[in-house]
């Protein structure tokens, strides 16, 4: 079956670019997150839910608005529409926010907001719920980026006579550094 990478797009917590091109967005200079917040507004989003999400699901959701924003039809439901996400660390940096809320007898108070975050699947989900996607997601964690696995999922979802698109990436988001690579192919 032959597939072709249509668009992609590549976020950090500094700098998104789409097809290779970079995307002006104002300064973001301070904490961290700032930049995918600026980058939010300046896309002009409306989408109150993302300010809850974690910075993992931030940058997947982000990437998935650079690679949909022209698609039409957007926001009706599809079921030909596959999510496939990679990364190293699953949902670490998160699951290390959730274990603070929990740490001890004096301020424990477990986090339900953070709680649903510590399953990096969620970016997945946030993608199909925004995008009213209906077909496969799925999430892996693997050691490495490797732009021949990632396409290699999307062959095998393509495969499926009821797939016609496929938005795979790799979602990597750590104490350090958010780095997201996104590709649509079909």
């Amino acid at each position: 079956m032959p597939q072709a990478i249509r668009k992609y797009c590549h976020v950090t917590d500094r700098s998104a670019s789409l097809n290779g091109v970079a995307l002006p967005v104002a300064d973001a200079a301070g904490e961290k997150g700032a930049f995918l917040t600026a980058l939010y507004r300046s896309l002009k989003i409306d989408y109150p839910k993302f300010f809850k999400m974690d910075s993992l699901s931030k940058l997947g959701f982000l990437a998935a608005e650079l690679m949909l924003t022209d698609e039409k039809p957007r926001f009706t439901p599809r079921e030909d529409v596959a999510i496939i996400c990679f990364n190293r660390s699953a949902s670490l940096a998160t699951d290390a926010l959730y274990q603070a809320t929990i740490q001890g007898n004096g301020g424990y108070y477990p986090s339900p907001s953070l709680f649903v975050y510590t399953l990096p699947n969620i970016v997945a989900g946030e993608i199909a719920i925004r995008n009213k996607f209906f077909g496969e997601t799925s999430f892996y964690v693997c050691e490495e980026w490797s732009a021949q696995q990632a396409l290699r999922a999307a062959h095998l979802a393509l495969c499926d006579e009821h797939t016609r698109m496929v938005l795979t990436a790799w979602v990597e988001c750590s104490e350090e550094a958010c780095e997201a690579f996104m590709m649509l192919v079909e």
